[in-house]
Parts: structure tokens; C-alpha cells; sequence
């Protein structure tokens, strides 16, 4: 006999009554049958359950074992009942997008949007540095979408059946505090800030190598370099402790100047990827377009990134 989830409530029927005379009366069964199902159980089980006594009943140290198990397995198991009908009853129109990016402003903006055009869809997010880790992530279908990037023309994480759609080019920019004396210039020159310590988040992509090639060409190699979170990189920044780098779309900061690099010698791409086997052509164009208008809607929000376009014409 294999053994059954109604085995277990049955276990657990007997412990909680103490006797079999009284479980069987809650399990509405006839006290020898149940006396018969338990042996069976027991043989099943590999040992005594329960010992008898004149005062109902007690569980031995395998009894023990299997309430205990039952307790985890049990709640469980309606957890999941009870889910699975609240799935059922949805309407036919409710997703599940599971959505993933790196840190920055632009998965939240996504997320709001995609609020509105789905309001039915159930969301949930998570964020990496790593945009292989996402890409794996893709691939093994544990996520839906990601927003990840690539600094310049470089190839997107790599993954066999991944789709990857460019959302915009962004210029990356330099972060000073407002004190620092090229704060107020309209684009900055990489050669002013040869003798700086830089700061900036961390990644597993190619940027490293691409800022310290930009610094190699203007005749300087970095003094040193922060690899740290976000709120600790505008720390960094804010205290004069290192000149930071970051996306054009960081948005407007107190104590702290983003200026644009003269002839750009760094982008990012910000992009969106999905895996082409499990994700709807319908879907992906419909994220796509809302990641395209959360980018436009970030960019505005940073008031040096406006006025770069503006400058540069960009529409």
C-alpha cells in the first residue's frame, strides 16, 4: 500500500482525539475499520504508530515523526487547493509576468505601467547585478522578462533562445558633488578628471573594460574604483569622496551634479529580453512598448539628461 494524504489526516485524527474510539467517531467511521486502516498504515509506515493503553492512546518515536511531517505536508497541501481554485476561478485575461532587471529607476517605472494596461496581471519582480544571472534566468524559465544592458555596441548575455529588443542608447554620465568645479559645465571632459577616485555599480558585462579603454585614450588610468550599491555610490558622491558614473536616466539628486562626457565616449543600452519559445509574440510587443515609454518617462525625470537632449537634438 502506498501512502496517501488521507493516511496522514488519519494519523492525525487519532493523535488529536487521543483514542481510536473517539476518532473514529470524528471520522465518522466504525472503530474496528479504523482500527484496520491504522495496521494497515503502520505496515506501510514500517512500525507501531501509536501505543495502546487504557487511557486511549500515545505516539511512538515513529509516530512522532510522521505528525510531524504531517504538520508541514497537511497545511501545504490546502495552501495549494485553495490556490489553485483561486486560479481557476480568475478571469482568462489574469497573467503572471514575472519580471526582472537590474538596479535603477527603470523596472519600477515598467512595473507602474504595466499596471495600468494590465491592472488583472499578478507581478513580481526581482533585481540582480548580474545580467548573465538574468539571462540564465530566462532561459531556465524562471522569469518572463528582463531589462538588463550593454554598454555600447557589446552583444547581450548570451543564452540559446533569448530574444533581446533595444529600448533606447543612453550616454552615460558623470556624477560630481555641486561644489565640484566642473558641476555647473555643460559637458565635462574626461582628461579634467584624471586625478579622481571613481565609484560605481556593480556588473558582470563589459563596462569596466570600456571605461578604463575611454581612460586609456584620454591618457590617464584610473586612480581607483568603488564597486558598490546605489545608495552608497551617491554617498560617495555626495561627501566628495569619488566622482561616480551612471546612466543618463539617474534621475535628479540633492547634492549632486550629473553632467554628460564631451563626445560620449561611453552608452548603455538598455534592453529587453524574453525567451522566444514561452514568450507570447502579443505579450512581449506589449511590454516592449511600455518598457520604451517607462525609458521616456525615467529620461524626463533627470533634468541634465533633458537638457542633453535638447542640445544634441535628440527627439
Amino acid at each position: 500500500m502506498e501512502l496517501e494524504l488521507r493516511h496522514l489526516k488519519t494519523v492525525r485524527a487519532i493523535a488529536d482525539a487521543g483514542s481510536l474510539t473517539r476518532a473514529a467517531t470524528v471520522l465518522g467511521l466504525a472503530q474496528p475499520a479504523l482500527s484496520a486502516q491504522l495496521k494497515r498504515i503502520e505496515r506501510a509506515l514500517g512500525g507501531a504508530l501509536f501505543e495502546r493503553g487504557r487511557h486511549g492512546v500515545r505516539a511512538t518515536a515513529l509516530g512522532e515523526l510522521v505528525l510531524e511531517r504531517s504538520r508541514i505536508v497537511l497545511p501545504a497541501v490546502t495552501e495549494l487547493q485553495q490556490e489553485a481554485a483561486r486560479f481557476a476561478r480568475a478571469p482568462r485575461t489574469a497573467r503572471h509576468l514575472r519580471l526582472g532587471g537590474t538596479h535603477g529607476p527603470l523596472l519600477g517605472a515598467l512595473v507602474d505601467r504595466l499596471a495600468d494596461v494590465a491592472p488583472d496581471a499578478r507581478m513580481t519582480t526581482c533585481t540582480s547585478w548580474s545580467e548573465r544571472e538574468l539571462a540564465e534566468q530566462l532561459a531556465d524559465g524562471r522569469l518572463d522578462f528582463a531589462l538588463a544592458g550593454t554598454c555600447g555596441s557589446a552583444e547581450p548575455p548570451g543564452a540559446a533562445g533569448l530574444v533581446w529588443r533595444e529600448g533606447a542608447v543612453d550616454p552615460v554620465f558623470v556624477m560630481v558633488p555641486e561644489v565640484h568645479p566642473v558641476a555647473r559645465r555643460a559637458e565635462v571632459d574626461l582628461t579634467e578628471l584624471a586625478g579622481e577616485e571613481w565609484a560605481c555599480v556593480p556588473g558582470d558585462g563589459c563596462f569596466g573594460d570600456c571605461f578604463t579603454a575611454a581612460c586609456a585614450r584620454a591618457g590617464f588610468t584610473p586612480r581607483r574604483m568603488y564597486e558598490t550599491d546605489t545608495a552608497s555610490l551617491v554617498h560617495l558622491v555626495q561627501v566628495g569622496r569619488a566622482v561616480g558614473l551612471c546612466r543618463a536616466t539617474f534621475p535628479t539628486t540633492p547634492g549632486i551634479a550629473t553632467r554628460p562626457l564631451t563626445g560620449t565616449p561611453l552608452a548603455w543600452r538598455p534592453l529587453l529580453g524574453w525567451h522566444a519559445l514561452t514568450g507570447r509574440p502579443d505579450t512581449a510587443e506589449t511590454v516592449l512598448a511600455q518598457a520604451r515609454m517607462a525609458h521616456a518617462g525615467v529620461a524626463a525625470s533627470s533634468d541634465s539628461y533633458t537638457e542633453w537632449m535638447a542640445a544634441h537634438r535628440v527627439p
